[in-house]
């Protein structure tokens, strides 16, 4: 056959078609190996008679172990070799994500995930080849039986019984080849091979590839949950949670449905009594108008609300939602949507003696910090007292009798009195404002059971919004870490701190004031867990958070970002890295490693609360 370009076409039987080992001069073609299509009886296309590919019955799984290439258990993933070959009338319905079971000979069986699929090579490169592709281009499709699809499994864990209780294990056995497999299709299989817990707080549903994972179970969805009682190790809530995603991602949409469930019928105890439970309180900082919104119920069906009731999952507007507002210089606030309660109030100077950094916005060296801390403040604290306010401080930097005696004492040189006296400057809007102080709001802040929005969007400045809202975590912090506190309401009840934007007020820095407040913020996510303190962080910059506070996250919650460095940042396994460029908006990735394997989720396709301007 000098000239493919004129060869005449044979149907396979003449000369033998080609398998994987070749040309067959049996005469058999691909059909020799796989033992033929299934019907049997002369086929009208080739004129030769086809074999029965199974006994009579019906097929169990979606394909069986193959050995071909070894089948292998290992304790290094890259020397694992699990690899199963899928059926053709089942191909369509595997996809790269699936789980799938594979029983040992005892009651045991082997839960993975299928992360790979290929079709084999079907044959050799040679004459045959060009035949069978110029066939493919002349057909209306292409019979798959003639390849062979491989699924390359990676083992999550071995499932077996325990009394009765369904538990899981490492994987240490390796399965026997030709083992059928078949899809996960149990719910308990399900939750138990992914370390997923039973009860808790509500994230999303299971999913694969965007697809919610289905059960034979009602409701047939998988539900993802949080950890949420001492029984089972710490509430993750006081583990931290960082929610990551880009503008349209559905991010806080998504932050409004966790939120919600928080505010439900949730208690945890506390130390100043072995019976006592409170129900946690939520203080929101909202750079753009929007958490108020949950006091209102969301726009849903009915037998959406039905499905979320049997699914035991809060919804509708919670009542006790206040809009906590801070009053800055001129700047007016009009609610947006909403008509929760509004609560307005002031930062006092008083506040700056605890946290000094609050007024050195502009920059400070540790020279100048020092001389601030050490001598200044206490100067005027002894002078005035909690009652001394912003503007006297400043009347105090100004008087060139205090800036002598100190540079002549020793006490601070003259160039960095100045400095300070420079950089605490500009502070006028923030403090001391016609409000009643948030320290004598307390109450009113923090209410167990109760959402506490602080809005932000109408403060210009984005120095002073950074204040104010450094000031009011700074004080919920520093009461819930202090050993001798002011305020025992914020002391005993159990608190979650979210922060939207987060990136703005979290970000390392090299500046004195910016290390004090990663320090602050570090060693409140250290003690959170005894503390019952939980920080919930929002961000689209997740890259800019500082370090020593990422760290401190438990739980990641990624929806779609398209920057590869913020994509790097929350540091997820690669598998699932390599979706989150893709995710449609309310798609989501979970790494929580004390809560389950890393897995994919969709979350709820209504907001639980109103979401969105009215």
């Amino acid at each position: 056959m000098s000239d493919l370009g004129d060869f005449t076409e044979f149907d396979g039987d003449e000369g033998g078609g080609a398998d994987e080992g070749g040309a067959d001069s049996d005469g058999g073609g691909a059909e020799a190996e796989t033992g033929g299509r299934d019907g049997g009886g002369p086929d009208a296309e080739d004129g030769f008679e086809r074999f029965e590919t199974a006994p009579a019955g019906r097929d169990r799984g979606v394909g069986v172990l193959s050995a071909a290439d070894g089948l292998r258990i290992a304790e290094e993933e890259e020397e694992t070799r699990l690899r199963a070959y899928v059926t053709a009338n089942n191909r369509s319905g595997v996809r790269v994500g699936s789980y799938l079971l594979a029983p040992y000979p005892d009651d045991e069986r082997l839960f993975c995930r299928v992360s790979a699929l290929e079709y084999a090579q079907e044959y050799r490169a040679d004459d045959a080849t060009e035949i069978h592709a110029r066939r493919a281009m002349r057909s209306e499709g292409i019979d798959e039986e003639d390849f062979k699809l491989m699924a390359t499994l990676d083992p999550v864990a071995v499932l077996y019984e325990d009394d009765g209780d369904l538990k899981r294990r490492m994987t240490d056995r390796v399965p026997k080849p030709e083992t059928v497999v078949r899809e996960a299709e149990d719910k308990a299989d399900i939750k138990t091979g992914l370390k997923m817990p039973a009860d808790g707080v509500f994230l999303g549903h299971l999913a694969v590839g965007g697809e919610k994972v289905r059960t034979a179970a009602e409701p047939p969805t998988i539900d993802y949950r949080l950890k949420d009682d001492y029984d089972s190790g710490d509430p993750l809530v006081f583990r931290h949670t960082l929610v990551a995603g880009g503008t349209g991602s559905g991010k806080t949409h998504a932050a409004k449905n966790v939120l919600r469930q928080y505010l439900g019928d949730r208690t945890y105890p506390v130390e100043t009594g072995a019976d006592r439970k409170i129900t946690p309180a939520v203080v929101q900082f909202d750079p753009q108008d929007e958490y108020a919104q949950m006091r209102h119920d969301g726009e849903y069906p009915e037998d959406f609300a039905r499905r979320l009731d049997r699914e035991g999952i809060a919804h509708g507007g919670h009542e006790d939602t206040v809009a906590f507002v801070p009053t800055v210089g001129s700047a007016s606030y009009s609610a947006s949507g909403h008509r929760a309660e509004e609560v307005r109030f002031t930062i006092p100077f008083s506040m700056v003696y605890e946290n000094p950094w609050l007024i050195a916005g502009s920059g400070l060296n540790d020279n100048q910090y020092a001389a601030l801390t050490d001598v200044l403040l206490p100067r005027f604290r002894s002078e005035y007292g909690r009652e001394g306010t912003y503007d006297q401080f400043l009347s105090m930097l100004d008087d060139p009798a205090l800036r002598e005696e100190l540079d002549e004492s020793g006490r601070v040189h003259e160039a960095t009195f100045d400095a300070v006296s420079r950089r605490a400057r500009g502070f006028g809007n923030v403090f001391d404002q016609d409000a009643k102080p948030v320290t004598e709001r307390v109450h009113e802040l923090v209410r167990p059971g109760g959402l506490t929005v602080v809005p932000t969007y109408h403060i210009t400045s984005s120095r002073d919004t950074e204040t104010v809202v450094l000031a009011l975590s700074s004080l919920l912090v520093d009461q819930k870490l202090s050993n001798d506190p002011r305020y025992d309401r914020i002391k005993e009840t159990p608190l979650v701190v979210g922060m939207d934007e987060a990136h703005n007020f979290l970000t390392d820095a090299d500046s004195v004031q910016a290390r004090k407040v990663i320090g602050k913020f570090t060693e409140a996510a250290k003690q959170g867990r005894k503390e019952r303190l939980g920080l919930f962080l929002i961000t689209q910059d997740p890259q800019d958070i500082a370090d020593p506070v990422f760290k401190q996250i438990n739980t990641t919650v990624v929806l779609n970002l398209g920057d590869e460095d913020a994509i790097s940042a929350v540091n997820i396994p690669t598998n699932l890295e390599s979706k989150v460029p893709y995710m449609e908006k309310g798609q989501m990735v979970v790494y929580s490693p004390d809560n389950s394997e890393p897995v994919e989720l969709v979350g709820l396709p209504h907001c639980v609360t109103r979401h969105g301007r009215s």
